[in-house]
């Protein structure tokens, strides 16, 4: 990275900064809608960052947002340990292959010790080549299935859209 970086876990005060990074995560996943049409108000990110179960991180040039993750711990039941669910991870596209996502987990994984997280996991789509070459190299695959359960709302609607089994 020739130019100096900042890599900044966010706080509460930071809410202005978390806005620029929705925003640089709407134009890095081609999706400004999500991430910026109906954003919550400040007292609601202000309240977010203060979590303990949730973690924003920003990568910074001259102050501004070229990079981010954001993520939830997770405080497991069956031992006193938690994990760390890697939800959004990007990078503007004019900062990409510069080892800024790399820094980025680099800061999480410090983080993680500082708060005795037991492991860091992110899901990956198929066909987003960057992505999983990037965890590739930072981790262990492990193919799984991802379900997205319908709501109690939903399941109605789908049953009666629903081929009867033969």
């Amino acid at each position: 990275m020739p130019e100096a970086i900042a890599i900044d876990v966010l706080e509460p005060r930071y809410v202005a900064r978390l806005r620029d990074m929705l925003a640089m995560f709407g134009r890095a996943f081609d999706d400004l809608p999500t991430y910026t049409a109906r954003q919550p108000d400040d007292a609601y990110l202000h309240e977010l960052l203060a979590s303990p179960t949730f973690v924003a991180i920003a990568a910074l040039a001259s102050d501004a947002v070229i990079g981010g993750l954001a993520g939830y711990v997770l405080p497991k039941f069956e031992q006193a340990r938690s994990e760390f669910y890697l939800y959004d991870l990007a990078v503007d596209a004019r900062w990409r292959r510069r080892g800024v996502a790399t820094a980025l987990i680099a800061r999480l994984h410090a983080l993680a010790a500082q708060r005795g997280i037991h492991v860091v996991f992110v899901q990956a789509d198929y066909g987003d080549d960057p992505a999983v070459a990037l965890y590739t190299k930072l981790g262990t695959r492990e193919d799984v299935m991802h379900f997205d359960l319908e709501g109690p709302g939903d399941a109605g609607a789908r049953a009666d859209a629903a081929e009867p089994p033969r």
